[in-house]
């Protein structure tokens, strides 16, 4: 074999339609558009439209709403800290916070703020000062000889 007997897989390969070079091309004038109107031209955005039936869209009822001041917050595990901890990632010893864990990579953005969950085990005393946090969670986290603050309840009070 020599590099000027290389070549492709018959029919691996297609040739592109060039369209509309004329009518004896057989795909010359409309260029395989049809005919007219709308879908002949470019540019034809007509997504959900139904031929003039009552588009689904508008057919079914609205839902629901969307609460603009709702907060979205970062969900963090007990276990993921503790994963963070005997990693070395994350100081046990200091407060640990939206800052510390974003530095740790337990989290990867901030949001509205961080509340922690009651899943995982925590072996370590470790002072949290965080946005929120489940019953449970508070429990273990003072069970394990730590402490927590919650920034968001505290927020609230002062209103």
């Amino acid at each position: 074999m020599k590099l000027n007997e290389i070549k492709d897989n018959e029919g691996s390969s297609k040739n592109r339609k060039r369209v509309g070079r004329g009518i004896g091309s057989g795909s010359g004038k409309t260029g395989g558009r049809g005919v007219k109107g709308q879908k002949a031209r470019s540019g034809v955005a007509i997504n959900g439209f139904e031929g003039g039936q009552m588009p689904i869209y508008r057919r079914l009822p609205k839902r629901g709403f969307n609460n603009i001041f709702s907060s979205d917050f970062v969900i963090v595990s007990l276990g993921r800290v503790q994963q963070a901890i005997d990693a070395g990632k994350l100081d046990g010893k200091a407060t640990v916070d939206a800052a510390a864990l974003k530095a740790a990579g337990v989290i990867r953005r901030e949001k509205d703020g961080v509340r922690v969950l009651a899943d995982g085990e925590l072996k370590a005393k470790v002072a949290f000062e965080v946005a929120g946090a489940s019953k449970p969670a508070i429990e273990k986290i003072e069970k394990a000889g730590g402490s927590i603050k919650l920034l968001v309840a505290a927020a609230e009070a002062a209103e």
